[in-house]
């Protein structure tokens, strides 16, 4: 019978020696590094440089178009750059538009245009927004805050001037409404500068969607800005039945204006009501002659009244608004038409005078108040 063999175990460093890379128990080899296809690689490249082009292009579209906000250092924007429409802020407003600059910041850009070359180092002409710029300049003056010396902005690139002055009316016009006068001077000023060709052409440019009715009371208001723009200390407070009233007078009597003017100049005028009773009280001189003319036969009418003479001349004594009591009845009573809408009533007896028509409103109030005080 065969003799069997013993098997000895395996040793566990039967295999040690052998060399690593050779071994197939030294475990999993790695797995080779995939490289790319080139083809794969360029379309790869392709398309991230036309993301960015196509990011770098939208933009500097919305940047040209005026669609984003930039903050801009306030000594770096020229608000003189467009002749601006509103005349004068009103102190009371500002103080609120500082206040809410103060608790919330500025929550509306204003609009700026890039200028080239200028001496001044100035960046960026001022289009519309002088109200949030003027307050944030003051702002910045009080309290040196660093919040306050910039000021949001978009960028716009009107194609024209006149372009320009008609985003900076528009503006405004939404914002805060402008005066008939304000309206006149700044088509005025535009023609003054070039920007349009004729004094039709820049009402019809600046104001293209305003009603014809509103753009002819804009055109009439123009005549006055250039008989009295450089006397007058508060045109914003002219009205607009005031401004027409004297425009119609301006039309019909050459001298008015020139007299107006006089009167203007030599009138002590700190505030806007002793101002528009300068006004008035031109507009009721030259309506006096015609009054008393129409009063005397009426006046003849009433029983028992002394005719008041009608002067024959205008070198005769100052023309009457209304007759004085010494020539009227106690007892009766005179009404006067003075100007368009204002009708006066006088009744000596009762101690009365009387005023009615539509001329008649807190403006009218003001002026009487401030006339009676110094009389």
């Amino acid at each position: 019978m065969a003799k069997r063999k013993r098997l000895s175990p395996a040793q566990n460093t039967y295999l040690s020696g052998a060399p690593e890379s050779k071994s197939a128990l030294a475990g999993p080899l790695p797995m080779p590094t995939a490289s790319a296809a080139p083809i794969a690689q360029v379309a790869g490249a392709a398309s991230t440089e036309a993301a960015l082009q196509e990011v770098s292009q939208v933009l500097q579209q919305a940047r040209a178009r005026g669609l984003m906000i930039e903050e801009i250092a306030l000594d770096q924007i020229d608000e003189t750059h467009l002749v601006r429409d509103r005349i004068a802020q009103d102190e009371d407003e500002m103080e609120a538009l500082m206040g809410s600059l103060r608790a919330r910041g500025q929550q509306t850009p204003i609009e700026v245009v890039p200028l080239q070359g200028r001496i001044d180092g100035s960046g960026w002409g001022l289009i519309s927004g002088w109200r949030r710029l003027s307050a944030l300049r003051r702002l910045y003056a009080e309290t040196s805050e660093p919040r306050f010396a910039r000021v949001k902005a978009l960028v716009i690139r009107p194609d024209s001037a006149e372009a320009a002055y008609v985003a900076m009316v528009e503006e405004n016009e939404i914002r805060v409404n402008l005066s008939h006068y304000e309206r006149a001077r700044i088509a005025v000023r535009a023609l003054k500068e070039g920007v349009f060709p004729s004094q039709k052409k820049a009402l019809q440019g600046l104001f293209a969607n305003a009603p014809r009715a509103k753009r002819s009371k804009i055109g009439s208001f123009v005549t006055l800005v250039e008989a009295l723009d450089a006397v007058l200390y508060f045109p914003t407070a002219i009205s607009e039945k005031l401004g027409l009233a004297l425009v119609r007078q301006i039309g019909e009597e050459p001298g008015f204006a020139a007299r107006l003017k006089t009167a203007l100049q030599a009138a002590e005028r700190p505030t806007a009501a002793e101002e528009l009773l300068v006004l008035n009280a031109a507009l009721a001189a030259c309506k006096a002659p015609q009054d008393a003319a129409l009063t005397a036969p009426l006046e003849s009418q009433v029983a028992g009244a002394t005719p008041v003479a009608t002067p024959a001349s205008p070198a005769d004594a100052a023309p009457r608004v209304r007759p004085s009591s010494v020539e009227i009845g106690a007892q009766e009573r005179v009404s006067t038409q003075l100007t368009a809408g204002l009708r006066i009533g006088f009744q000596p007896g009762a101690k009365r005078i009387e005023l009615s028509g539509e001329a008649v409103d807190a403006e009218l109030l003001e002026a009487l108040k401030t006339w009676l005080k110094q009389r």
